[in-house]
């Protein structure tokens, strides 16, 4: 058999042990051409802009009639 711990695990120190585990708000910048919240050092994603340069052309979705 494997060893056991001797003594219960106080839940604050479960808990401390468990605090990088928590969720993070996203770090957004702004695109410096369309100015639009996004990921750093990434593609934004509404104008296809990667800093100065055109990476890819974003198409327009069409419109639906309800």
């Amino acid at each position: 058999m494997p060893p056991l711990p001797k003594r219960k695990l106080s839940k604050g120190r479960r808990d401390r042990r468990r605090s990088h585990l928590a969720m993070q708000a996203a770090n957004l910048v702004a695109c410096q051409n369309c100015h639009k919240m996004r990921l750093p050092h990434t593609v934004c994603p509404h104008c296809g802009h990667y800093g100065t340069e055109q990476v890819f052309t974003v198409e327009q979705k069409p419109v639906r009639k309800s």
